[in-house]
């Protein structure tokens, strides 16, 4: 340490913001972890409405994403493949595909690649809005059955342990 310095000459500006950048955005997780899901209508691509209230006492993941997104299509056999595995353990599914995604491929997207579960449009931008300003896809929320937030994923997920948090939460009375 200088006598004209505070700090020791070691720390660099630019690790202190990536110092506090990594504290924010820990925290921001850990707060937002427990927040409750919030009370939405999907709509289905067969225009039916999908109350999250219907989901009540039943871990949900909710995949946000859409047909022009690389990753989005990347991960998509893979949260098919979770789904397939955890369904029969009482696991619900939405993928809501972004209100810049054009219906009609979201329509052929589906069908094509024979999604197993529920697949809702967010025309208006109303749902990604809800659940906290959704922008960047994927995005991808597991919900306990208690309606709380357990873990909020940016991009693909590391899908063992999204698999162990579902294995955890599937199991927990």
């Amino acid at each position: 340490m200088t006598a004209s310095s505070s700090k020791p000459s070691w720390i660099k500006p630019a690790a202190i913001g990536a110092a506090v950048l990594a504290i924010a955005c820990g925290a921001g997780v850990a707060v937002f972890s427990q927040q409750k899901a919030p009370d939405v209508t999907f709509i289905g691509i067969d225009g039916q409405k999908i109350s999250s209230q219907d989901f009540r006492g039943k871990v949900v993941m909710v995949n946000f994403w859409a047909t022009s997104c690389a990753t989005c299509v990347k991960e998509m056999p893979q949260m098919v493949e979770t789904y397939n595995k955890f369904r029969n353990q009482g696991l619900e599914f939405v993928a809501v595909a972004m209100s810049y995604d054009p219906p009609n491929y979201v329509l052929n997207y589906a069908e094509t690649r024979k999604l197993p579960f529920k697949v809702a449009l967010d025309s208006g931008g109303d749902l990604a809005k809800q659940f906290g300003d959704v922008a960047m896809t994927p995005t991808t929320f597991v919900i306990g059955k208690d309606g709380k937030i357990l873990k909020r994923y940016l991009g693909e997920p590391d899908f063992a342990s999204l698999h162990a948090l579902l294995q955890k939460s599937l199991s927990a009375g």
